[in-house]
């Protein structure tokens, strides 16, 4: 009886150290979890709400509230204009709509960029800042940049036609920049800058005020316009820059050499009998 007393005291001990040191491994695999946890929230920081879409959004299309959902993101990752609240999102209820204006993928956040104003539509019209106007230019595969030209780019425009050049101030064709970075907000038939791809176009569309809509109008009706794309974030300002035939071939303009004057020669004229007799003097004027 003892020694079955004992066998049991001896297993009971056994499976409690076991049962010790399986908490103590689990205890030590939890507190390095939760280490590895705080090192990874001191790299992150905290983490906050933000709505995105919770499937593909095409431009044009309506943004619903069934279209989006709330997910976590990194605070000190915030894009500027990402939205946060419903009632910014939405106001108002939702009664007064929004449009996609830039596509979106799966989990996309939603920027203010990226979708209209409540109510305002998803067209050219939502793309025009006050005071200012939309104005078609006929580009093609050269003049467009080779179909590189995508809504949201900057472009400087270049007239090539045949006028006064403002050197010689004689006919001469010559090429000028008349406007310098100018948006673009559709291509053809789109304002949508999602596809990534070149596309040979037809037209491009500017957004401009309506005096420089006035001087392009002009030039497209008197020469030809090219478009010469901007590099993302170059806010050079370009001063006057025209180039003619003359200078691009470095034809030098030579200014014509006067002949000397003759010198001038005074005689006084005396008749002998018949005879006409011309004596040299000194002129008195």
């Amino acid at each position: 009886m003892r020694m079955m007393f004992g066998l049991v005291l001896v297993i009971g001990l056994a499976l409690a150290g076991a049962a010790v040191y399986m908490a103590q491994g689990y205890i030590s695999q939890t507190q390095t979890a939760l280490e590895r946890e705080r090192q990874m929230r001191a790299k992150t920081g905290p983490l906050v709400e933000v709505y995105v879409v919770n499937k593909p959004k095409n431009y044009g299309e309506v943004l619903a509230k069934e279209d989006v959902q709330l997910i976590y993101w990194p605070q000190n990752a915030l894009p500027e204009t990402i939205f946060r609240k419903e009632e910014d999102l939405f106001p108002n209820g939702g009664k007064e709509l929004r449009y996609v204006t830039r596509q979106m993928e799966k989990y996309d956040p939603i920027l203010a960029v990226k979708v209209t104003e409540p109510g305002q539509p998803a067209g050219l019209t939502g793309q025009l800042a006050k005071g200012m106007r939309a104005f078609a230019i006929k580009v093609d595969v050269a003049s467009g940049v080779s179909g590189f030209v995508q809504p949201g780019d900057r472009v400087d425009i270049y007239w090539t036609g045949t006028g006064a050049s403002s050197s010689e101030g004689e006919a001469n064709e010559f090429t000028r920049l008349i406007e310098s970075g100018v948006r673009i907000i559709a291509v053809d038939q789109t304002a949508d800058n999602g596809s990534g791809g070149a596309m040979v176009a037809r037209t491009v569309t500017v957004a401009a005020s309506p005096e420089v809509v006035a001087r392009l109008a002009q030039a497209q009706a008197t020469g030809g316009l090219a478009l010469s794309l901007v590099g993302v974030g170059d806010d050079t300002v370009n001063g006057k820059i025209e180039v003619d035939q003359k200078g691009l071939f470095g034809i030098e303009q030579t200014a014509e050499v006067a002949a000397p004057a003759a010198e001038k020669v005074c005689t006084i004229r005396t008749r002998k009998g018949s005879e006409l007799v011309e004596t040299p003097v000194a002129c008195t004027n």
